[in-house]
């Protein structure tokens, strides 16, 4: 039963959880900005290094995929201690490595608490915070789940810049302790307990398989263009696991994630919109860095620091948002945040050319305040449309999707501005604004559909 205040320790679980959240999608873009040191320094290609974030986001999403029954089969406290380990002997690792094998494996390492720990805090929010409070608390969620990956670049490209980039993984080890120490004493969430016969293998296997070959083919893209015969085949594979999967849930007793709750309409449309929303926040966030280095000519830093003034003011929102959602219900701040998202995308479709570094500073202002009206909002309303019990499932198959939202945006918007980078005859400036701007155009479209799912979802309503 869920208590109608939020105590003190209930706060310190959240916070704890959100913290190691934080610093797992902090590193997850951090290193973006540092591929020109690191493939010198390791000798290795562009296309090699892009696997440190690729290869983690992938991982992050296939741990999520199994959170649903990790969190109804082993108690909250248990798992966060297990994503702190996870997380700790991947920071030294990254912290040490001498070779690009090494930082990966510590890049995975760090990517299974990731995908552990966002769950967490979610299914600490959902279980224990009151109905009335669950607009601001998930508010709170999102902020950092959507602050970080901005912060990132930034981060990664300040310390990069006048340290080393092997600081971007020591300086958070004083801070992980205090979040250990913090989760250990006050996250007590006892195991929901599970219908589940075990654990679906299967299910995750085919799974991986779909979301391993779909990044692989516009990785593919990127490197050969959309008629090669390497993204052919890769997308050929994606659609037979495809289909497999879905016979396999059909037929299985066992379901990895639960997908039947997609069937209930406002719920299928909450996900949709929530898979748009990350896919253009970390999508554009790819885009814009490598715009202002290649077509404006910024530095490393710079391009860094671009995005963080929207970061953090769309993150000072959420919580805003969320009390909004609390008081008005859903329709408003999704409505306010899909419109924003739209006509940023537009802004910088239509403002390609004659971007500077200040107008996209500005236009991603504008653009991260509407994310935050919405970001959060379209999980809580979703877990209001089930019964307390389903809400881990809800919880699980949502951050699943978003992380692979953010790991499909960067693989297909990269993929986009490589396949211009191949043409030969134009500067490389002229070549990546040019894929900048096909990419624009795509997410404006994806807003558009975002727009059309909160109409859809009124009308459901009544």
């Amino acid at each position: 039963m869920e208590s109608e205040v939020v105590t003190n320790k209930t706060k310190w679980a959240i916070t704890a959880a959100a913290l190691l959240a934080f610093l797992g999608i902090l590193v997850e873009t951090s290193l973006n900005v540092t591929y020109p040191t690191l493939t010198k320094e390791f000798n290795v290609s562009l296309g090699t290094m892009q696997w440190a974030t690729s290869g983690y986001l992938l991982m992050v999403t296939i741990i999520m995929s199994s959170t649903a029954y990790l969190i109804k089969r082993f108690e909250a406290r248990n798992l966060f201690l297990l994503a702190t380990t996870f997380y700790l002997c991947g920071t030294l690792l990254c912290s040490v490595a001498f070779s690009f094998p090494i930082l990966m494996v510590g890049r995975l390492l760090q990517a299974v608490s990731t995908g552990l720990a966002t769950p967490i805090m979610f299914h600490i929010i959902l279980s224990l915070v009151p109905q009335h409070k669950l607009g601001l608390y998930m508010g709170v969620g999102s902020m950092v789940t959507s602050f970080a990956p901005a912060l990132g670049p930034t981060y990664g490209g300040f310390l990069t810049s006048f340290l080393s980039w092997r600081a971007i993984f020591l300086l958070i080890l004083p801070l992980l302790i205090f979040i250990i120490v913090a989760g250990k004493n006050n996250i007590d969430l006892k195991a929901a307990g599970t219908d589940h016969q075990g654990f679906d293998w299967v299910g995750l296997c085919f799974l991986s398989a779909i979301f391993i070959s779909l990044s692989v083919a516009f990785a593919s893209a990127g490197n050969y263009g959309f008629n090669s015969r390497n993204f052919i085949f890769f997308i050929v594979i994606f659609i037979v696991v495809f289909i497999l999967f879905a016979i396999h849930l059909h037929n299985s007793a066992k379901k990895i994630l639960n997908f039947n709750l997609l069937l209930q309409p406002v719920v299928g449309l909450r996900w949709l919109n929530f898979f748009i929303l990350q896919f253009i926040n970390i999508g554009i966030s790819f885009v814009l860095p490598i715009l202002a280095q290649d077509y404006l000519g910024a530095a490393t830093f710079t391009a860094g620091l671009i995005l963080f003034p929207g970061a953090l003011l769309g993150a000072l929102v959420a919580p805003l948002a969320g009390r909004l959602f609390d008081r008005k219900g859903a329709a408003l701040p999704l409505f306010i945040a899909n419109s924003m998202m739209l006509i940023g995308c537009l802004l910088f479709y239509f403002k390609t050319w004659s971007l500077s570094v200040v107008s996209i500073c500005l236009i991603y202002i504008f653009l991260r305040v509407g994310f935050n009206f919405g970001f959060g909002n379209t999980m809580s309303d979703a877990s209001k449309q089930v019964n307390i019990k389903k809400r881990a499932d809800i919880n699980s198959l949502f951050n699943t999707f978003q992380q692979y939202a953010g790991s499909f945006g960067t693989s297909v918007l990269s993929a986009v501005i490589s396949v211009f980078q191949l043409q030969e005859g134009q500067t490389q400036a002229y070549l990546t604004a040019a894929g900048s701007q096909v990419d624009f155009i795509i997410l404006a479209v994806l807003a558009s559909v975002g727009l059309a799912t909160v109409f859809l979802s009124t009308k459901a309503i009544k």
